[in-house]
């Protein structure tokens, strides 16, 4: 990751950090997770780079960009991305988002279509009202304080229990992260979430759903998603959970690899500024 640059750039009010691999290609934004953060995607960077000009912003609260007082909700994480794009003057970029940042890039394509290419998301957190209120009066935010009181290394050596078969570099990626999301981060949990059903059946670009047999989305959720927009592709990856794209990586990687190309090769007009 050395020879990829890393800034920050003023967006929606804050300072947002990404790390960028550059090169006269096509932009791809990379969003994650709660908890994670742009670094946690060197993997599939490394994989992409070849073909794209990869950004890997860290969100609001978490990695190096700005932790405000509040400002947590879906639409401001949205509101960032757009911000970071236009800062940027990316040429119609594709979005991937995972979990958290697969709602974003689903929030970001419903409100302003005319930014992006395309869109990817994986295993969005699309969930029903009660889904939300479990999550929300979940232990997670406990747990998650708990661990910021934990050295590195004892995160590193919980990740590695937990995910035995993931590479090293991997483990420690995504615990330096952890211990680098704000409490205040959380907030984004706090329901109502966007209704992804009236998202999705506006969004007007190109979109791709990548989930496993063991994560939040289900092939149920994407079967009514695409009877409600029928520009909307699904494909599920077997043996694979929440983090289908680290579960599964060369199988991700080969299912999002066409889609994207697609994109690509199409003539679009360049992305126009909020």
């Amino acid at each position: 990751m050395s020879h990829w640059d890393a800034a920050v750039c003023e967006a929606n009010g804050i300072n947002i950090y990404y790390t960028r691999t550059g090169g006269n290609k096509p932009p791809l934004i990379l969003l994650h997770g709660l908890m994670t953060n742009g670094a946690c995607w060197t993997g599939l960077a490394r994989v992409l780079e070849k073909e794209y000009d990869v950004i890997m912003p860290d969100a609001r609260g978490h990695g190096n960009s700005g932790t405000p007082d509040f400002g947590y909700r879906y639409e401001d994480h949205a509101n960032d991305v757009a911000g970071l794009i236009n800062a940027l003057r990316l040429p119609a970029p594709i979005l991937l988002g995972h979990s958290m940042g697969g709602m974003t890039a689903a929030l970001v394509a419903n409100r302003k279509p005319t930014l992006l290419r395309g869109l990817v998301l994986a295993d969005p957190t699309f969930l029903s009202a009660k889904g939300q209120r479990q999550v929300r009066d979940s232990d997670v935010a406990d747990r998650h304080r708990r661990m910021l009181n934990m050295s590195l290394d004892e995160v590193v050596a919980e990740a590695r229990n937990r995910h035995p078969d993931r590479p090293e570099e991997t483990l420690e990626l995504f615990a330096r992260a952890r211990l680098q999301t704000s409490m205040a981060a959380f907030d984004v949990l706090t329901p109502p979430n966007p209704d992804y059903k009236l998202l999705i059946n506006a969004i007007d670009v190109p979109s791709l759903i990548v989930f496993g047999d063991r994560g939040v989305f289900s092939s149920v959720v994407a079967e009514e998603l695409q009877r409600l927009n029928p520009k909307l592709q699904a494909e599920q990856i077997r043996d694979a959970g929440h983090s289908v794209h680290l579960d599964q990586p060369e199988r991700f990687a080969a299912v999002i690899g066409p889609f994207m190309r697609r994109l690509t090769e199409q003539q679009i007009p360049p992305s126009q500024t909020l």
